[in-house]
Order: structure tokens, then C-alpha cells, then sequence
């Protein structure tokens, strides 16, 4: 495909931990750094009483406001919140999350005194939105484009919400990928082997709220996805979760006392966790120390290696079983795996290296690609393809994609009428014919579903739609050709036509119950939009009294040290600065421009003083 005539893109890995941004500069693909320096940003949103916080600096300040720092939101969108893992995850996390309209789960928080809900898709659309201004001040130009990648086993409602979640952040999303399929691509694409030979690359994602597993032929500069699986609701986090409920148990047990009510002990024994985690994959065993925990009273343990095992042994094998059963729907012998890929931080754990080693009778797993990177990279290749930029290597790509699940209609019986089975290659059409089941029968309502059961109402409803005024005739008589569109970003298109009158009806999967509309996300666009100028005000603030302060104390300390000045000139610079000092501390929120007129004031005192000083020193 070559490129088309969008503008600057990037590729953006929103992940449920740590998100990533990538773009084509200076010839070739860049991991963009962060204001902190740091090639990944926390994906944590937090509000308080004067301003809201993204990435790094929420994350820096968790401990002390846990109930209103934002993170995991990923695994909220486009779920139910009567969903069992949405209920299970709100147990482990300090912030409110609250059962919206038509069941969606409402993120609660305070905001400058106030309390505001927010979706996750808003809350993703922060993040995304920090991803864009990352780019944009390293890039100097504006981006309006962007490839966002999802775990290759969200269902079309997560995919939907992430899109949404991108156009709140001002992004055109010019393609949703699935996120191995993106580290296949950056594999592909950074291995730097151009032979023409195939190779059968096993791409293992393990990142911190999701799993994915996908088999891809990789061949010089094609890219092909043969089959995908997953779990949307298996990662780090899940891990972290395990030795938290851990701690919790022995704290309870050792010192009777139960923290599971106190949002800020948690996030202390969460923090203590995911510490803990990093540091027992390159040694044996570490210490837990957290100094008045809950009530005053310390938690001091230990945890090992081979106790953070134990209590995920069934999340490690649940993964080993997905890869299986990869291979199997690729219709492919685990001999020949030319290469495994990690990609996803938890990835890096040693037991799950080891499994993966004896799964594949101990072949190596490749280490060439940076699991945290690799996944934002390959999304940055394909947004340079499609807004034309890049060398000749970039729009030679070529590339397909799966379906992660099956689709089709709920006939008569409840019975799952299959039209695209899982893992069939992306873009396509599938069309079938339909009949009437009952005599005389005038319209008909044709569900959507995905899923792998054979019951309909076991699999998840995308949405539906009637076809009215159909001519009545006898049952089988009246026949309908019924039509499945799926496009290159896995957003699904039902249609269906009356044969003989012509009568028709369809759905772009988008706006159904749950969903959200085209009037709440522009209002969530504009919402956006005024955090945004809020955030800038409250930035522009900030400078301000820095800029007032820097002044104050630079001048002060210059007068001080000035040797031929006459003392009624330094008197009358520390009366001015005490005076300064006061106000200060009486108006920390002022606006900007109070900032700015108050430096104007202290110019008009220290200006003729630092004038006469420095006549004196000539």
C-alpha cells in the first residue's frame, strides 16, 4: 500500500503501565523521550486541588494522593462494569469507580474541590494526549495523525473506545493495530536480514494488563499474521496483584490488622510490589520494608523468587497454554518456530523465559528488539507508510493482520450463524443468504455477535438491527443477503438486503448501547479541550512565579554582595524583598499576570539600585 496524503503521523503504544511514542526523524525511526528524559511514560492521570498531572509527575505523587491517581484504565475500556474482572480489579485499586449509565464503569476522582467522573476512555485520552505533546516538542511541528496499537484480543467495543479515546485527544487514528502484530513489524523491519527466505516468528507480549500471542511469516518485506491469541485481562499487574493480596494476608495474620480498606496502604504495598517484582528477576530474593504501613505498625518481610512463582504458576502456564493453542489455529509445529520474540515488560520474568524455552525444547528466545519499545516502534513504521514519510524500505512494507475472534448474526435457537471464524485475514467480506422463519413474516432483527461459543447469547452482542416492510410470504420464502465488512483496523460494517424488493438496512458497529456516541465524544473533545487550557493557565502560572522568584532572590543576593553600595540602598532592597516575600506567601495561587505586574513592582525598586551599583563598581 503506498502512502497517502495524510500529514505527519506518529505511533503510539498506549499501554496499561507504560505508554510509548515513536516517529521517522533524521532518516530513521525514534523512540521520543519524554520531558523527564525517560523513552516511556507512565500511564497514570492525577487531579488535585489546583491542577491535573500526566505521566511521570501523577506517578511521583501517588503515595500521597492515591484515591484520585488514575491508572489501569485500559483495562476499563469498552468493559461492562458489572464485568467480573472490572469488579475484581476495583478491589485492588484506590480510586472509585462507580456504575454509570447503561452499565458503564465511571471513574470518580475530586477536581479543585470538586467531584468529576470521568470514562476511561477520557481518562486514555489523557495519556494520549501527553503522547502528542511529547511528539510535537520533538518533532517542532503539530500532529494531527496517529497509529495506535491495542492487544490483538480486544473485541470491538475496546477497539472502538481506543479510537474514541484518540479523536477526544484531538488524534485523527488513521489505524488501530494489534500490538504483536506492530513488534512483528518492528522485528521485521529492524532485523536488518533482507535474504528472501521465511521466517516463522513467535511473537510472546506480556505486557502489564495484557497478553498476546501471535505466529506471523516474516519474509524480507512482508509481514504476515497467521494466527492470534490472548487474554485481555493477564499481565504484570495481575502478578502484582497476587503478591499484594500476599502481604495483605500475612500483615492481617501477623499483626491482625486488615488494610484492605485504606487506599493509601495499599498503594504503599502495591508500590513496595512492583519493586519487589523487578528486583527478584535478577536476584533470589528481597526485602518488603514499608515503615508504618497502616495504624504506625511497620511491614517488614521478605519475599523469593520462588514464591513470586508459586503465587503466579497458573498465570504462567494460562500463557504457555495460549501459545499452544496459537500454533494450533496457525496450523504450525512448535520445530518450526524460527524465532521467539518477547515483547511487554513482564516478559523479562526468568520463569517465564524458562517455560517458554522448554515449550520450544530449548531454543532461545530472541532478545534483539526492546520489549518496551519494540511494539511503539512497528507502530511507527506503519504511520510512516500510510502519510508517505520514510525511505523506500518503509513503503516496500506490506503486511496482513487476523481477526481475533469470530463473527456473525444469532439465527433461529440462539445459534451462532459464523460468518468470519477467528483469525481470518483482514480486510474482508463475507456475504450469506437468510431466510424468513416465519410465515408471513414482515421484519426481522438481525444481532451481530463475536465469539468462539456455539450459542449466541454466550458470545458478546455488538449491536443490531431491523429490516422493516418486508413484503410477507411464506416462511423460507423471503431471502436476505446478509453481509460482513471488516476493515484494515478490525471495525466491523453488517449489512442486510431484501433480494427481492431491494429493502436494506446496516450498521457500522460504533453507536450501540454502551457505546459512545458521536454527541458525547464531541463533548469529551471539548471537555478535553478545556482541561487543556486549564493546564496551560495553571503551566503559564507556574512560570510566572518562577520567573517572579528567580528575579527576587537573583537581584537580592547581587545587592547583598555588592561591596561599594551604601547601606540605606541595601536597606531599602530588603525592606522591598520582605515586603515581596509577604505577599508571596499570601497569594501562592495567584494568576500569571499578578506574577507578572508584581515583578514589574519589584523592578521599579531593585532596577535603580543594581543601576547604582554597578556605576559604583567602575
Amino acid at each position: 500500500m503506498a502512502g497517502t496524503s495524510y500529514g505527519r503521523a506518529i505511533g503510539i503504544d498506549l499501554g496499561t503501565t507504560y505508554s510509548c511514542v515513536a516517529a521517522w526523524k533524521h532518516d530513521h525511526f525514534q523512540i521520543i523521550p519524554n520531558d523527564q528524559g525517560n523513552r516511556t511514560t507512565p500511564s497514570q492521570v492525577a487531579f488535585t486541588d489546583s491542577h491535573r498531572l500526566i505521566g511521570d509527575a501523577a506517578k511521583n505523587q501517588v503515595a500521597k494522593n492515591p484515591i484520585n491517581t488514575v491508572f489501569d484504565a485500559k483495562r476499563l475500556i469498552g468493559r461492562k462494569f458489572s464485568d467480573p474482572t472490572v469488579q475484581s480489579d476495583i478491589m485492588f485499586w484506590p480510586f472509585k469507580v462507580i456504575r454509570g449509565t447503561d452499565d458503564k464503569p465511571m471513574i470518580a476522582v475530586t477536581c479543585k474541590g470538586e467531584e468529576k467522573q470521568f470514562s476511561a476512555e477520557e481518562i486514555s485520552s489523557m495519556v494520549l494526549t501527553k503522547m502528542k505533546e511529547i511528539a510535537e516538542a520533538y518533532l517542532g511541528s503539530t500532529v494531527n495523525d496517529a497509529v495506535v496499537t491495542v492487544p490483538a484480543y480486544f473485541n470491538d467495543s475496546q477497539r472502538q473506545a481506543t479510537k474514541a479515546a484518540g479523536a477526544i485527544a484531538g488524534l485523527n487514528v488513521i489505524r488501530i493495530i494489534n500490538e504483536p502484530t506492530a513488534a512483528a513489524i518492528a522485528y521485521g523491519f529492524d532485523n536488518g536480514d533482507t535474504s528472501s527466505k521465511a521466517k516463522n516468528v513467535l511473537i510472546f507480549d506480556l505486557g502489564g494488563g495484557t497478553f498476546d500471542v501471535s505466529v506471523a511469516v516474516i519474509e524480507a518485506n512482508a509481514i504476515d499474521v497467521k494466527a492470534i491469541a490472548g487474554d485481555t485481562h493477564l499481565g504484570g499487574q495481575d502478578m502484582d496483584d497476587r503478591m499484594v493480596n500476599h502481604f495483605m494476608k500475612e500483615f492481617k495474620s501477623k499483626k491482625g490488622k486488615d488494610i484492605s480498606g485504606n487506599p493509601r496502604a495499599i498503594r504503599r504495598l502495591r508500590s513496595a510490589c512492583e519493586r519487589a517484582k523487578r528486583v527478584i528477576s535478577s536476584t533470589l530474593e528481597t526485602p518488603i520494608e514499608i515503615e508504618s504501613l497502616f495504624e504506625g505498625i511497620d511491614l517488614f518481610s521478605t519475599i523469593s523468587r520462588a514464591k513470586f512463582e508459586d503465587l503466579n504458576m497458573d498465570l504462567f502456564k494460562k500463557c504457555m497454554e495460549l501459545v499452544e493453542s496459537c500454533l494450533s489455529d496457525a496450523k504450525m509445529e512448535k520445530s518450526s518456530v524460527d524465532e521467539v520474540v518477547l515483547v511487554g515488560g513482564s516478559s523479562r520474568i526468568p520463569k517465564v523465559q524458562l517455560m517458554l524455552k522448554a515449550l520450544f525444547s530449548g531454543k532461545e528466545a530472541c532478545k534483539t528488539i526492546n520489549p518496551d519499545e519494540a511494539v511503539a516502534y512497528g507502530a511507527a513504521v506503519l504511520a510512516a507508510r500510510l502519510s508517505g514519510e520514510g525511505n523506500e524500505k518503509v513503503q516496500k512494507l506490506t503486511f496482513s493482520d487476523v481477526t481475533p475472534l469470530s463473527l456473525g448474526v444469532d439465527v433461529e435457537g440462539d445459534v451462532m450463524s459464523v460468518f468470519i471464524p477467528r483469525n481470518t485475514l483482514i480486510p474482508t467480506m463475507k456475504e450469506k443468504i437468510h431466510v424468513t422463519v416465519n410465515d408471513n413474516q414482515t421484519e426481522a432483527i438481525f444481532s451481530i455477535y463475536e465469539g468462539e461459543r456455539s450459542k449466541s447469547k454466550e458470545n458478546n452482542l455488538l449491536g443490531e438491527f431491523w429490516l422493516e416492510g418486508i413484503p410477507a410470504a411464506p416462511r423460507g420464502v423471503a431471502k436476505f443477503k446478509v453481509c460482513f465488512d471488516m476493515d484494515e483496523n478490525g471495525i466491523l460494517n453488517v449489512s442486510a438486503k431484501h433480494t427481492k424488493s431491494g429493502l436494506e438496512n446496516n450498521i457500522t458497529i460504533t453507536n450501540e448501547k454502551g457505546r459512545l456516541s458521536k454527541v458525547e465524544i464531541e463533548k469529551m473533545i471539548q471537555d478535553a479541550k478545556k482541561y487543556k487550557l486549564e493546564d496551560d493557565e495553571f503551566r503559564e502560572k507556574v512560570e510566572a512565579r518562577y520567573a517572579l522568584e528567580n528575579y527576587a532572590y537573583d537581584t537580592r543576593n547581587a545587592i547583598r554582595s555588592a561591596v561599594k553600595l551604601r547601606a540605606k540602598h541595601k536597606k531599602k532592597m530588603e525592606d522591598a524583598f520582605e515586603s515581596f516575600t509577604k505577599w508571596l506567601e499570601c497569594n501562592k495561587h495567584a494568576e500569571a499576570d499578578d506574577f507578572k505586574d508584581k515583578e514589574e513592582e519589584l523592578q521599579t525598586v531593585f532596577n535603580p539600585i543594581i543601576a547604582k551599583m554597578n556605576k559604583n563598581e567602575k
